[in-house]
């Protein structure tokens, strides 16, 4: 047995050392573009579900995305490098604001950032739970919005988002048939608002 043991370390020793930092680290590398499903839930502090939504997100990193969620909670997120345009499709309403006061700690920033994550996040391996291999995140800065954050992956798939606020409610993501690096039609991060709704553009505020 110990034999076997010795063989498998000197066959196979790469599989000791795949862990989270390496995967997060291999997503933001070789992944540019991404395109996924979503499942969003958020949770009390006693991680009751006080809501869930769904829907379908596109990257282009660095700094462009769309999330589309579907009703009953009908919204269109999307970033263009430039600015951040919020669509509010039940209210009638758009916020826009820049691109850099808008992301903070949000799962935009990590999934559609440039990747330097060592510049905004204290980084900690979690180990391996189940099929996931675990990274917490805790923002360098506490104006984002989150105190904690958590990815789950699977090889260099990001599977589970979850995000704890400061009133220890958490917001989780689940993705679901992940493409990397697929083409995008050229308008995908291109928002034109719809005529006769209301535009709030923070940055006049």
């Amino acid at each position: 047995m110990k034999r076997y043991l010795i063989l498998v370390a000197i066959l196979f020793p790469f599989a000791s050392y795949a862990n989270g930092l390496d995967d997060l680290a291999s997503f933001f590398s070789d992944v540019k573009t991404y395109k996924a499903k979503f499942a969003q839930s958020v949770l009390d502090e006693g991680l009751n579900v006080m809501q869930e939504t769904a829907g379908v997100m596109w990257i282009h990193r660095p700094g462009k995305f769309r999330w589309n969620y579907e009703p009953p909670y009908e919204q269109v997120i999307v970033g263009d490098g430039d600015k951040v345009w919020v669509y509010d499709i039940d209210l009638e309403q758009i916020t826009v604001r820049k691109m850099n006061d808008a992301l903070g700690g949000t799962p935009a920033i990590l999934l559609a950032g440039d990747g330097d994550l060592n510049k905004n996040f204290l980084l900690e391996d979690l180990g391996k739970q189940g099929k996931l291999n675990w990274v917490k995140m805790i923002p360098r800065k506490k104006d984002g919005g989150y105190e904690d954050i958590r990815i789950g992956l699977e090889g260099k798939d990001i599977r589970t988002l979850e995000l704890v606020d400061g009133l220890g409610h958490t917001t989780r993501i689940r993705l679901s048939q992940p493409e990397q690096n697929p083409e995008l039609p050229e308008g995908t991060f291109v928002f034109v608002p719809p005529a006769g709704v209301d535009i709030i553009d923070e940055d006049e505020i």
